[in-house]
């Protein structure tokens, strides 16, 4: 069966050598979405989103990008089509902002073929939408750790492709940096972007999110709408928290408020 999707995992077994992390996943990416992958740690979360951006390969079943196995594609093309922000980014020593995040266009890049007016457009309009234009002479590795993922973040959109891949985006920033990203992919996925993120933080996946993965064991137990799917039985089943699942009162989203022990003490 082929999905209707553009990405598409089909009843693939996923892992690392010998090592399987996921047998017979199926998983369906909806089109436009903010796709977001949550479940406890070691659960098969970024083997999955590995998977999806053609870095692993599936040893049995296969990953589906624009109706063909993912690697059927060379490396290049892939590139054209997906762009990845992965978990850890390094950053060579002394790049400037405006050239890391030139090397978004690499894709496009050929033996013959010389940096073009496209490709100079292409990271103006990536740098001005991450807001890291005033940054762009400054070396990468003088900016904050909040600055530094939006020019990561700017260097993935340079690349133009309409599917973006998130792993752990937010881990290591404040409460300030990580709103303010989460908020900037909100923005991106209304541009009609296709976003599928890696989050710990189950509140901001269900805020942010349009779309759901929850994932224990390397299998999916539910995915869908954030409203559909939080409950407080799926969050004991896939995290082994009791807690009550209330509304958000900015958002209207589902929110999860653990069942911790009362502290609270007798005031006499």
């Amino acid at each position: 069966m082929v999905s209707e999707a553009r990405l598409a995992v089909e009843s693939a077994t996923i892992g690392y050598d010998r090592r399987v992390i996921s047998q017979g996943l199926t998983v369906s990416i909806p089109d436009e979405s903010f796709t977001v992958i949550v479940g406890p740690n070691a659960c098969g979360k970024s083997t999955l989103l590995r998977g999806l951006s053609r870095l692993l390969k599936p040893s049995g079943g296969r990953v589906v990008l624009d109706g063909a196995d993912i690697h059927a594609y060379k490396a290049k093309e892939v590139a054209r089509r997906i762009g990845l922000l992965p978990q850890s980014s390094i950053a060579p020593d002394g790049i400037t902002v405006a050239d890391l995040v030139a090397r978004g266009r690499y894709p496009y890049q050929k033996l013959i073929r010389q940096w073009t007016e496209t490709d100079e457009e292409a990271v103006l309009r990536a740098m001005d939408a991450t807001s890291v234009t005033a940054l762009s002479g400054r070396l990468v590795d003088e900016l904050s750790g909040g600055q530094r993922q939006r020019v990561w973040v700017a260097m993935a959109l340079a690349q133009e492709t309409g599917i973006l891949l998130l792993d752990e985006p937010t881990t290591f920033l404040d409460i300030t940096h990580q709103i303010e990203l989460l908020e900037l992919f909100t923005d991106l996925n209304l541009t009609g972007r296709t976003l599928v993120a890696v989050l710990h933080d189950l509140n901001h996946a269900a805020r942010y999110g349009t779309h759901l993965v929850a994932m224990k064991d390397g299998a999916v137990v539910a995915e869908g709408a954030p409203s559909d799917i939080v409950t407080a039985e799926l969050v004991e089943e896939v995290f082994g928290l009791r807690c009550l699942v209330v509304p958000d009162p900015v958002s209207g989203t589902p929110s999860v408020v653990p069942l911790g022990r009362d502290r609270r003490r007798d005031p006499a």
